[in-house]
């Protein structure tokens, strides 16, 4: 591996870290910089992505866990479905070409863009008529 490879392994690792230790999902910024970067195959970023995560959210959990930030009520339901929810995405992306996954990651970050945008333009036009 090439001092380059290690350095933007390193960098997106770090990116991926703060983003997802913020909540927003490092995954979202990490699977696109492997990809593009990189040109590591969609089901090895996927993987890639997945294990990091692992790490950074037993850290950040803890973290945010410490500060109240977590609602243990409610949890149930999301760590249930998400179980569910995963072991079908697993079986699901396990059996779909690697093109499929990368377009409907794409399309998904497209549409994560768009809300967001409109999110933040409806917001602004609120805060203008008051």
């Amino acid at each position: 591996m090439s001092f380059l490879t290690i350095f933007l392994l390193v960098l997106f690792g770090f990116l991926a870290g703060i983003f997802g230790g913020l909540g927003m999902g490092g995954g979202t910024l990490l699977i696109p910089l492997l990809s593009i970067f990189l040109g590591f195959d969609q089901k090895l970023c996927q993987g890639l992505n997945l294990m990091a995560f692992l790490v950074m959210a037993i850290f950040s959990l803890i973290i945010h866990y410490k500060h109240g930030y977590i609602a243990t009520k409610k949890l149930s339901y999301i760590i249930l479905s998400g179980i569910l929810f995963s072991i079908l995405g697993a079986l699901l992306a396990g059996k779909l070409p690697s093109e499929i996954l990368r377009i409907a990651f794409g399309i998904f970050l497209c549409f994560l863009a768009i809300i967001e945008f409109i999110k933040v333009f409806v917001k602004n036009k609120k805060g203008q008529s008051k």
